[in-house]
């Protein structure tokens, strides 16, 4: 609960950026809808606040109307293109020619989420074991004898591989030669800043997106507390550290004053977060991994490789598709 799930925007994502019937997709619209639910009966912390997606030129104009496009064919329906003058309505402090509200984002409290599964599964006689390494997973009689570091063993007839940043390395250790079958990972680190300035807008601020795919762009987000920060930068890492490098603030400051009027005196270092990314530096799309691995002879193996944005929105429908080849096992 301190790793990927705990270091991120808390966005609620809405499914507008993803090609159309990929995992990322599918999965982020049922688990938006999911979600938005299981907070709410959950009470935990969260806010259906909107955001505005801005072209700060008119060369930008075409990727935001591509955009809009993209996400009405993945079920995104509310979507609203507005002139320069309306975004500037919705939030003063913003510079665009053209922008695109989408009401369906929202923003929570990552850990109230986490504290809600984690007593919902206990109360369902799920047992956790923290702060323990899987050391070795060897194949006897159709099962698997998974043990830890601390000497513990157990004994699965199904093993779901969710281990985000180490997804890799379980997999390795179930015998999967993770260069060869194209499931290699790459951390991709996240820097975030915060300001100290205060606005009169209530909505998350986007600029387009990076054309590469890499990530949605230094964006303005709001927490529940009400404080703004920006971010996530996207950079790949070969080390698990999440130290701030604060020589990556120009970054900030050059992407920010593109699309916002902001005090960058008022811009301070606040947290970092690291990515499990299947997408290497370069390459382009890639979607989520989520497959049994009878394939590969690892029957009752469920590999989820690769669980980055839109990981935390999706997280339920990504346990109900879990499910359903747990089911279909049977």
């Amino acid at each position: 609960m301190a790793g990927t799930s705990s270091r991120n925007s808390e966005v609620i994502h809405s499914g507008i950026y993803y090609p159309q019937s990929s995992l990322k997709a599918e999965l982020c619209i049922e688990g938006r809808k999911l979600l938005y639910k299981y907070l709410a009966e959950n009470k935990v912390a969260h806010r259906n606040c909107g955001k505005l997606v801005v072209a700060v030129n008119e060369s930008e104009i075409a990727a935001l109307m591509e955009l809009q496009a993209n996400g009405i064919r993945n079920g995104v329906s509310d979507l609203e293109i507005l002139s320069g003058a309306e975004c500037k309505k919705l939030a003063p402090e913003v510079k665009a020619v053209m922008g695109m509200l989408v009401p369906s984002t929202g923003i929570m409290d990552t850990h109230g989420l986490m504290r809600a599964m984690k007593i919902e599964f206990e109360a369902n006689d799920g047992f956790l074991l923290f702060d323990s390494e899987v050391c070795e997973i060897k194949r006897i009689d159709e099962k698997y004898l998974v043990t830890f570091t601390n000497g513990e063993q157990f004994l699965a007839a199904t093993l779901i591989n969710a281990a985000g940043l180490e997804c890799e390395k379980i997999a390795s250790l179930a015998g999967i030669d993770t260069a060869a079958t194209g499931l290699k990972l790459h951390w991709c680190k996240a820097e975030y800043y915060k300001t100290s300035e205060r606005f009169c807008f209530d909505k998350l601020i986007y600029p387009m997106p990076d054309p590469t795919g890499m990530y949605l762009g230094i964006h303005l987000t709001l927490n529940i507390a009400g404080e703004v920060r920006f971010g996530p930068s996207a950079y790949y890492v070969h080390e698990l550290d999440y130290a701030m490098d604060e020589s990556h603030k120009q970054e900030f400051i050059d992407s920010v004053t593109q699309y916002l009027n902001i005090d960058t005196e008022k811009l301070h270092p606040d947290d970092t977060g690291i990515r499990p990314k299947l997408q290497a530096a370069g390459e382009g799309f890639r979607d989520f991994y989520i497959k049994e691995e009878s394939s590969k002879y690892l029957s009752g193996f469920i590999n989820l490789m690769g669980i980055e944005s839109p990981g935390l929105t999706s997280c339920l429908a990504i346990a109900r598709y879990t499910a359903d080849i747990i089911a279909s096992l049977n």
